[in-house]
């Protein structure tokens, strides 16, 4: 599990393990956030079984699967709520980490500058550089 941590709320992480549901509690996390829709490739662990693990470790769980490349209005809009409040700090997870990045820019665009944002996503690996568009839409949103 390679955690990259976008701001003292939240960090993001590629798929999960049941086993790395553990580690993840142990490590302090309070809310485990699932952006990745359930069967959406063979041999990805079962949501149900993740969850499961969670709730064993004192987890909570949130289900907000997005499609990949394909993150709508409607999906900030439920991801605001979530961020404001879960349980802190939370790890959120996709297939690589990149759409529960796009959501937390996507979300944060409201009340941040675009460049910071970006900035910070870069410096954990992911390229948001083409979302500057989307996110000025989101900043326009919040006035």
């Amino acid at each position: 599990m390679n955690i990259k941590k976008l701001d003292d709320n939240l960090s993001v992480s590629a798929q999960i393990t049941v086993d790395d549901v553990g580690t993840a509690a142990s490590l302090g996390f309070k809310t485990l956030v699932a952006n990745r829709p359930d069967r959406e490739e063979m041999g990805q662990p079962a949501m149900a079984d993740i969850e499961a693990a969670a709730k064993e470790h004192g987890l909570s769980w949130v289900y907000l699967p997005v499609q990949s490349g394909n993150i709508l209005d409607s999906d900030v809009d439920d991801f605001v709520p979530m961020l404001e409040n879960a349980d802190k700090p939370i790890l959120a997870f996709c297939r690589s980490g990149l759409r529960c990045t796009v959501l937390w820019a996507l979300s944060n665009a409201r009340f941040i500058p675009a460049d910071p944002l970006i900035n910070r996503a870069r410096e954990a690996g992911y390229d948001l550089a083409p979302l500057r568009p989307r996110l000025a839409e989101q900043a326009a949103k919040a006035k």
